[in-house]
């Protein structure tokens, strides 16, 4: 079984309290990722809204007694802002990162992944505008088709003799209203 302890951190002391759990044993670079919290509000010691920045860490020192602990960091950078890289601390860091930065956004100072070559794209194809993981990103795609989920009640088959009213047919989160897109058949 895994404990894992929790540790809010502000995005200055990032890169210090990433070498920080590094050094108490926590020397396991599990995986580093974000979550778009810019809708979230400020309150009861919560953070406001921006980019909620995870890093999470293992101590596989006492793996075979059965004492694997984690640690997992949490940074709120705000809109704008940026986090000091990790890669000095952890190499592993390096495509972590590059996501962050590609999909989410969000700024990176600092990195250094060992070629040379800085921060570049990871997994989006040359040219791409946007970052597919922010809230406000237009799922395009499902603007220029209809959406293939269910269908609503009355929109059967066509079989039926008499059709059933049907509801105001709502949009999957991220689809925009059909005026927006291509036009045409």
């Amino acid at each position: 079984m895994t404990q894992v302890e929790e540790r809010r951190v502000r995005p200055p002391e990032w890169h210090e309290a990433v070498r920080a759990a590094r050094d108490e044993g926590f020397a396991f670079f599990d995986w580093l990722s974000a979550v778009d919290e810019t809708d979230a509000q400020e309150g009861e010691g919560l953070p406001g809204p921006g980019m909620e920045v995870v890093c999470q860490l293992l101590d596989v020192s006492r793996a075979r007694e059965g004492g694997l602990r984690g640690i997992r960091l949490r940074a709120r950078v705000p809109a704008g802002g940026t986090l000091p890289s990790v890669t000095g601390v952890f190499r592993g860091a390096a495509w972590h990162e590059r996501e962050l930065v590609e999909m989410f956004g969000l700024g990176v100072e600092g990195f250094d992944d060992g070629t040379g070559l800085g921060l570049r794209p990871l997994l989006l194809p040359e040219g791409f505008e946007g970052n597919p993981l922010r809230k406000e990103f237009v799922l395009a795609a499902r603007a220029s088709k209809p959406w293939p989920g269910a269908k609503e009640p009355g929109e059967g088959s066509g079989t039926t003799a008499r059709r059933s009213p049907s509801r105001r047919r709502l949009l999957p989160p991220g689809v925009p209203d059909p005026s927006w897109g291509p036009r045409g058949g």
